[in-house]
Parts: C-alpha cells; structure tokens; sequence
C-alpha cells in the first residue's frame, strides 16, 4: 500500500516523528498491550473514509437482478405504498442510524464545520456496527441553523430509524434534541450528553460497590455546563445523588446568579442543595465526588480538601483536569477518557447497545430510564471483576452491547414507549 503522508501543516507542528497524536505512551486495550500508532498509520487508516455499502442479497444472474431491482422490486414498492408499516420489512431504514452533526463541537476541536467533522461520523459509524451489529450513516449538515436542522431530518425521516446527534455545541444542542424529539416518532439522543451520562453512571456505581458507597450519601461536583455536564447532573439526580454542584467558568451555578441561560437557570433549580456560591475551591470542599467535564485546569491540591477518599473522573481529552497521577495521591478511584490509563470512560459502552435495544423494541423514544437501565447493565458486566483499577468494563469486552441493548429494550417496553 502506498504511504499516505499527513499534511504539511500537520508535519510542521508535530514534536517528535511518528508521535501517538501528541501521546508517545503505549496505550492498553483490555489487557492487551499496543503499540504506539503513527501519524502515517492514521491518515492510511482513514485515506477513502471507513464507509462502504455491501449488498445483503447477491447478484449473481440475470433472475437475482430482476428480484433485486426492476421488475420484482415494483411490487415490493407498491406493498409499501398500500401499508407504509410494510417499509419495516422490507427495506433497513428501521434498523438505520441517522449520525447526525453540524461540526460546531467536534471532539476537542470546537467549531470545526461539517466536511471537517465527517471523519468523526464516519468513526461513530463504524463503532455502531462493530459494538452493536447497527447500520448508521453519517450526516454533516452544511447549517447551524437548529430549524433548518429540524426540517431537513424531518423531510429525510422516511430514510431511517433513529438519530444519533453528535458534535452540536451548547447550548443550540439542547433546543436542537428537543424540537427533535417532538417532530420525530423514533429515538433520537445527543450521544455528548447522553451517552457520556449513561457511562458516568455506570462508573460512578461501580466506583460506589468498589469502596461500599451509596450514591444517596454523596455531594457530586460537576466542572462544565455544556452539553455533557448538563446531562450528567440531570442523571445523577435521577439516579438519587445526595446532592450535585456544577460550575461553569463564572462558577457555582445557583438560583438567584445573574446571566444564567434557559438551561443552565433550569439546572440551578434541581441542583446545589447546599446553597453553595463561588468558584471551584467552594465547590470542592467537602465533597464526595468530582467529575470534570470541561477543559479547564484543576489544581490537585483541592483534592485534598474533599472527603477522604474521594472519587475522581477527569474526563477531559486529551488532558484531563487533573493528571491521573497526581490525582491518585489523593484519591481513592481515579477514572479518565483515556485509554492510557486505568477505569477508562468511553461512550463506546453505551449508544450502541442503547440504539440496538431502542430498535429491537420498536421505541419511539428514549427514555430516563431506559438510560438507567442502560448504566445499571454496564456496570453489572463488570460485577465479577470489580476493582479500583476496574470501575466499568473494557469498552471491547463483546458483552457489554448485547447487556445493554436487551435492558434499555425492558425498560423501554416498560415505560410504554414501543409499538
């Protein structure tokens, strides 16, 4: 195979040749050590995107082709027409992710817009159908207009089954899955927020049976208020968190604080029960856990001010809050987004069993608890194995998909979301 070679911008501001993305580290998938991968293997791995559509049905002779396309496949469209619930037979759009983005929050890249954040989706595709057996196809759309965004789903909405918004900054996200949510009749869920809850969870109740915690008993401290730290705080609560602070980068977010938006007024509502004010040494007093979701910096000596034997999630990537070592000092977990590192927080052991089950179940939506459910069954695959080093399972680990696929499906079936 011929060398594919980064472009010249991407030589000039590297540090070191053939470098892990700025991380020379060996990283660790399950226990499996692997090598450090190089700029060149990644351009190579991506040089004609990572997509193509295989044919379910061979083509082999002149009677294949006329059941496949023209004449057979005229009566299978005139069933369609006569009972439109036929289209889940017969074709896959019921089994298809939508993978949808407006480039405006692309991993930590920010604004980055919509030909620049395929790659991303093209990725989010191909971890649906290796960790949850789903067809996806990755949409950029060429607009930040939330409306726009709407109306263009909506008019597509024959085309698939489900949508899965990615990379949509806030706080136009949470407006964008709401309107979302009331034009379609099929499940949608922003993985940023929801998907990096579910997981967070799942963490947290791991981290919880590892030191013989409850989650009713705990002050969470939350830094970042975007997308995902909204989410995450909505969760917890709904999981029975004792109590819950989150700060932005003007600081604890509380009732009566001054330029607060919709989303961030709404959450200083169903959180900071102590009546907190301040900024993060404030916050971080005290409490039991600190999860950062932001890209700020903290300094590891405020862990020493929390509880004894905090829990710590720096989740940052590709810099955590606070380094894991120097977390460790303090702390009696520490979990981050990456790989390099023990109790890594990966969304991979979420969205895809979470689809899998919404779609088996024929839901129209995503529910509260079908997320629960979907965090309870994450952390059960790791029950046997528990351990500080060991909160949540590998995001390999073949069992984690099916698990949570087959709980979100009960609980969507429960909660009456199916047919």
């Amino acid at each position: 195979m011929t060398q594919i070679h980064p472009p010249s911008s991407v030589v000039r501001r590297r540090r070191a040749p053939e470098t892990t993305s700025g991380n020379p580290m060996t990283e660790q998938a399950g226990s499996a050590t692997v090598a450090p991968v190089t700029d060149s293997e990644i351009f190579a791995g991506h040089e004609g995107g990572k997509l193509s559509v295989a044919a379910t049905r061979p083509i082999a002779d002149q009677r294949d082709l006329s059941i496949a396309y023209t004449p057979g496949v005229a009566k299978v469209s005139r069933a369609i027409a006569e009972d439109a619930v036929q289209a889940k037979r017969y074709t896959w759009a019921d089994r298809l992710v939508a993978v949808v983005s407006d480039g405006t929050a692309v991993l930590g890249l920010g604004d980055i817009g919509a030909s620049a954040s395929l790659p991303v989706m093209e990725g989010k595709s191909v971890l649906f159908k290796t960790f949850g057996g789903l067809d996806s196809i990755p949409l950029v759309l060429d607009t930040t207009d939330v409306d726009e965004i709407v109306q263009t789903l909506v008019r597509l909405r024959p085309s698939f089954g489900a949508v899965n918004l990615e990379d949509v900054s806030a706080p136009r996200c949470f407006e964008l899955e709401d309107k979302l949510k009331e034009a379609l009749d099929c499940p949608v869920m922003h993985d940023d927020q929801h998907g990096t809850a579910i997981v967070t969870l799942a963490a947290l109740r791991g981290a919880n049976l590892v030191l013989d915690r409850d989650i009713a008993g705990e002050r969470v401290v939350i830094s970042g208020a975007g997308a995902a730290g909204v989410a995450c705080a909505r969760i917890l609560i709904a999981a029975g968190a004792g109590d819950v602070t989150v700060l932005d980068s003007r600081g604890i977010v509380h009732v009566g604080r001054e330029g607060l938006n919709p989303v961030k007024q709404q959450l200083a509502e169903i959180t900071n029960r102590a009546g907190l004010t301040g900024g993060i040494a404030e916050a971080m007093r005290g409490a039991d856990v600190f999860l950062g979701l932001s890209s700020s910096t903290v300094d590891p000596e405020l862990l020493a001010t929390m509880a004894a034997g905090p829990i710590v999630f720096a989740l940052s990537n590709p810099d955590p809050e606070i380094h894991p070592d120097a977390a460790a000092r303090y702390a009696a977990i520490v979990a981050t987004g990456r790989s390099d590192f023990p109790n890594q927080i990966n969304n991979v052991l979420a969205f895809p069993g979470v689809f899998r089950g919404a779609l088996d179940a024929g839901a129209r939506a995503i529910t509260e608890n079908m997320k629960l459910a979907a965090a309870d069954a994450i952390v059960a695959v790791a029950s046997d194995d528990l351990g500080p080093d060991r909160i949540v399972p590998s995001p390999l680990d073949p069992r984690v998909a099916p698990e949570v696929a087959a709980a979100v499906a009960k609980a969507a079936e429960a909660d009456g979301v199916t047919g």
